[in-house]
């Protein structure tokens, strides 16, 4: 998911750039405001911050695509302190990721896209869908990291296509996402089990983290710890 500098034509840069940066400043309002109602959410959003960076650090490259391959963590991290703080936090560690080789400054708006927008929205949306519909704590979470994960990098290969290929778009699409499955799709069900347990694990020792989604705003016959 880690699209390096060189990659990306100029004007995808800047549009993935905008986007992300529009979402990253409702993300630091968002903070600002629940770090004011709550002492104990900046810590928290700290710990979070520093589990997205080693989670996604871990990488394995896939030439097909130019990029690589990792779990994400952001759907947990939305989760436990919500999807536009996630986003902050997402690219603020894609910032200090590229310093180590992983990713680029021109492409920390491209990736924040994949990894910090879409693998965090539709993490933290699979995760209050599910949980509406009443199903367990452990496999609602699990399911958000894997449908996280696995669209995060859907994601990557629409930038890489649209970038590189424009003219056979469709067709570069499904084969940079295809490049991703070998090694992506294990990873998306580690990623799943340990969405579902770190969750779950809080759901026991400290429900009053999830304020989305969790044991004390979902009550359902279904719910299983």
């Amino acid at each position: 998911m880690h699209i390096s500098d060189g990659i990306l034509e100029p004007q995808w840069i800047v549009l993935w750039w905008l986007v992300a940066l529009a979402l990253v400043a409702v993300g630091v309002i968002q903070i600002r405001k629940r770090s004011k109602d709550n002492p104990q959410y900046l810590p928290t959003l700290a710990l979070m911050g520093a589990a997205v960076f080693v989670i996604s650090v871990w990488h394995i490259p896939v030439p097909v695509t130019g990029s690589c391959s990792h779990p994400i963590g952001t759907p947990v991290s939305a989760i436990i302190v919500g999807p536009f703080p996630t986003v902050v936090v997402s690219a603020i560690a894609l910032f200090f990721q590229s310093f180590v080789g992983h990713g680029g400054i021109t492409t920390i708006g491209a990736n924040s896209v994949s990894m910090g927008i879409v693998g965090t929205f539709t993490g933290f949306g699979t995760w209050i869908g599910l949980r509406k519909f009443g199903v367990s704590i452990f496999w609602a979470a699990g399911l958000a990291g894997f449908v996280g994960d696995v669209l995060c990098y859907v994601t990557t290969a629409f930038e890489l296509a649209v970038s590189l290929h424009p003219e056979e778009l469709f067709r570069y699409w499904a084969i940079f996402a295809l490049g991703f499955v070998p090694t992506q799709l294990p990873i998306a069900i580690i990623e799943f089990v340990f969405t579902g347990l770190v969750v779950r694990y809080i759901a026991d020792v400290r429900p009053e983290m999830l304020k989305f989604g969790g044991p004390s705003t979902v009550r359902s016959p279904r719910e299983v710890a």
